[in-house]
């Protein structure tokens, strides 16, 4: 293989030898109470992990740093955010309603059928965001127009 890599093999074999250098040895005693804090608190992810260090051992890291080690023990936090979005389709929603019109939207005769949509409009006043949701009914084959804030 050396050969194949145009490497001498002293060269290899001072390499393979080589010392530890002091920065290997403290990512490997950063990795040890790393996994310290991870046994404990499982749901603590890279950033909160480095602030723990900060403050119960007294050793200011980089959060990238952290985040290596995290990642070279495989270590990730247990919390994770639901799948569901206002604007995009979450791919496991809680609750499907099911297609009981089938996009059959006319009706025969007047509240025989009832279709609904809102939506939120967001708006600042001076530093104060507000909401408002415009609901757009429709049944039969006239439109409702309702505005609640």
């Amino acid at each position: 293989m050396c050969a194949y890599l145009h490497v001498a093999r002293s060269a290899y074999y001072h390499w393979l030898n080589r010392p530890i250098s002091p920065q290997e040895v403290f990512n490997q005693q950063l990795a040890n109470k790393i996994r310290e804090i991870h046994e404990a608190h499982e749901e603590m992810g890279y950033r909160r992990i480095r602030d723990e260090l900060a403050r119960c051992y007294g050793l200011v890291v980089n959060d990238k740093r952290v985040l290596r080690l995290c990642r070279e023990l495989q270590i990730q936090s247990t919390i994770k955010h639901q799948g569901n979005s206002i604007t995009t389709r979450a791919l496991r929603p809680f609750h499907t309603a099911s297609n009981r019109l089938n996009r059959n939207f006319h009706a025969e005769k007047p509240n025989e059928k009832w279709l609904t949509d809102v939506t939120e409009f967001k708006y600042k006043v001076h530093q104060v965001v507000h909401k408002v949701y415009l609901s757009l009914g429709r049944f039969s084959s006239s439109i409702i127009r309702t505005c609640l804030s």
